[in-house]
């Protein structure tokens, strides 16, 4: 066993050395000529097309970076077929060390073309992080093993109950299927939009964004609204809800009329308040319902769980998009993505059980209520520092979703020449496995038995100082690091992948299952309406001013953290009242 972890461990160092190594020799050749590189965005493979919009804005910086998506799923995924990622590829990732090992040597026969092109640089990339991901879980099962083979820990050995284990099946199954949906549709969003043809004009750049900002505007306002619905009747019917819904606004693209696409932008931006809050509130009542759980360990588990599948979801989402694409038109992903939400939708109606609000004596009526669920955040202090946590941190992922892509492609511009293709979609893969690693890392501390606000803190830490990385490395123009980028970058992806199962088990710990849903939604309010005025002054604020909010509203959502963290460890006294001088 002995030699078995240290083989592991030196697996681990050459991973890390994997991935440090092209950040730390890539300045050796930044104005190395860029090669032949075939891939590209669907998007802007046309450089005549009105898709040429991503290229016109990174070369003469002439207008507002188009947006991708809402909720992250707009971010390019689809490569030519020369460099696709394919589910072999993901598969040689997963335990063992024959396979480890095999990964080890294909990284080194292609090491020595790493930084060649663009597309190498970030397939390498990659590569190294998905094997630090794969070596990290080997590691994590040896010391599983080890611990449950030691004589002093059987009598005391923890298994997860069956009922757990049954609920977490339930869950995650409906939660893939839903996520895989919403995954489809984010690579194509702009192209669907992009390839209309009204009154003999193509859809311009200017009404894609209104159409985009709609989706946001039918999220923040119906999302209270959706919210209330939920905790009224019901987060398996929320959950059926949205896949009809969301079906509605895939379908729409297919339809030639402008009033029919805006309208399903509305359903669009209702199905997604409906996504993020009826499945999570389903599975919290659940797991609370019986008591099987009372500190939340195994919710924690579950939402680690979650995410980490649902960065691999993302990836084989983006090639089922891409293929689908190839088949049926820009249309086609939104066509599939039809299918993965019927099936989520009837997987929810045949495994799951109902569950509603519970009754809050604070209601006026006895039933949830948008007014109701005001007077409890201004109640509790605590709901309020973890909703402020929500809305800050996914205002800034949202504002570097629409921020990346012209970063990455200057800095692109700037290391292999003007010429270079930025390959969008192997940039892609990289985040996912980024966002991988961080649920990864989630799950191992919370068996660990690591605070959840703890760990919340030292991520939003490390994510303000990536983001405050990037953008200091985004105004320096003249001296824009293309290594330095991508670390930033790379470490708040992470951080991502973090955030998402932390903020669902912080959720479970303090906002009230009376007002659950609608509270979510009421905190989705703030996001919008800053990644909105965002998007709406880029202009003016240009890429590098972005990416500075984006880490200000981090370093705020760090000292919330930090409060709520100092209100539990000295509720009372004099701390107290140094935990009330926190902004």
């Amino acid at each position: 066993m002995k030699m078995s972890t240290m083989r592991c461990a030196s697996f681990f160092l050459l991973a890390i050395t994997a991935v440090l190594n092209p950040v730390a020799a890539f300045g050796m050749k930044q104005h190395a000529k860029a090669t032949t590189t075939t891939t590209t965005l669907q998007s802007i493979s046309n450089p005549n097309s009105v898709m040429n919009h991503r290229n016109s804005h990174y070369r003469r910086q002439q207008h507002v970076t188009p947006p991708s998506s809402f909720r992250r799923m707009t971010r390019p995924v689809r490569t030519s077929s020369s460099t696709q990622l394919s589910i072999a590829n993901i598969n040689q990732f997963r335990g063992g060390a024959d396979i480890v090992s095999n990964s080890v040597a294909t990284f080194f026969q292609g090491a020595k073309q790493w930084n060649a092109s663009p597309t190498s640089l970030f397939n390498t990339s990659f590569v190294a992080v998905a094997m630090l991901t794969a070596v990290f879980k080997i590691l994590q099962r040896i010391s599983d093993y080890n611990s449950k083979n030691n004589e002093s820990t059987k009598s005391t050995e923890v298994t997860t109950p069956g009922r757990i284990k049954e609920l977490q099946i339930k869950f995650l199954s409906v939660f893939w299927l839903l996520r895989c949906a919403d995954w489809l549709q984010g690579p194509y969003f702009y192209e669907v939009y992009a390839s209309k043809v009204f009154n003999g004009v193509p859809a311009s750049i200017a009404l894609i964004s209104r159409l985009f900002l709609t989706g946001f505007a039918s999220t923040a306002v119906f999302g209270p609204l959706v919210g209330r619905a939920v905790d009224l009747y019901g987060r398996k019917s929320g959950t059926i809800a949205f896949s009809l819904i969301y079906a509605v606004g895939a379908l729409s693209t297919k339809s030639p009329l402008l009033l029919v696409l805006f309208l399903g932008r509305v359903f669009s931006g209702i199905g997604t308040s409906l996504l993020f809050s009826a499945p999570e509130s389903w599975l919290v009542a659940e797991a609370q319902k019986d008591g099987e759980d009372p500190d939340g360990k195994y919710l924690g588990e579950t939402f680690g769980l979650a995410y980490a599948g649902d960065s691999i979801v993302a990836i084989l989402a983006g090639q089922l998009a891409g293929i689908a694409a190839s088949q049926k038109g820009p249309t086609g992903p939104f066509e599939l993505s039809t299918v993965f939400l019927a099936a989520g939708g009837l997987l929810a109606a045949f495994l799951w059980g109902e569950n509603k609000a519970t009754e809050d004596g604070s209601a006026s009526s006895g039933k949830p209520s948008i007014k109701d669920a005001i007077q409890v955040v201004k109640n509790d202090p605590k709901i309020m520092l973890v909703g402020g946590v929500q809305s800050l941190f996914e205002a800034a992922m949202y504002i570097f979703v629409l921020q990346w892509p012209p970063a990455i492609s200057k800095a692109v511009a700037k290391a292999f020449g003007e010429s270079s293709v930025t390959p969008y979609g192997a940039v892609f893969s990289c985040f996912m496995a980024c966002c991988l690693f961080g649920s990864t890392l989630f799950g191992q501390l919370a068996k660990m038995g690591v605070s959840t606000e703890a760990f919340t803190l030292g991520m939003l830490s490390v994510g303000t100082l990536a983001m405050s990385l990037a953008a200091f490395t985004v105004s320096s123009a003249a001296s824009m690091s293309l290594p330095l980028l991508v670390a930033s970058f790379f470490a708040f992806e992470a951080c991502v992948g973090i955030y998402f199962p932390c903020i669902g088990t912080l959720r479970s710990k303090y906002v009230p299952d009376s007002h659950r849903s609608v509270i979510m939604n009421l905190f989705g309010i703030p996001l919008n309406v800053l990644v909105v005025g965002v998007f709406l002054s880029i202009s003016k604020l240009g890429l590098s001013g972005a990416l500075k909010i984006s880490a200000g509203a981090l370093a705020t959502a760090t000292l919330f953290m930090l409060k709520l963290v100092m209100s539990i460890r000295a509720p009372n006294g004099e701390s107290k009242a140094a935990v009330d001088s926190i902004p």
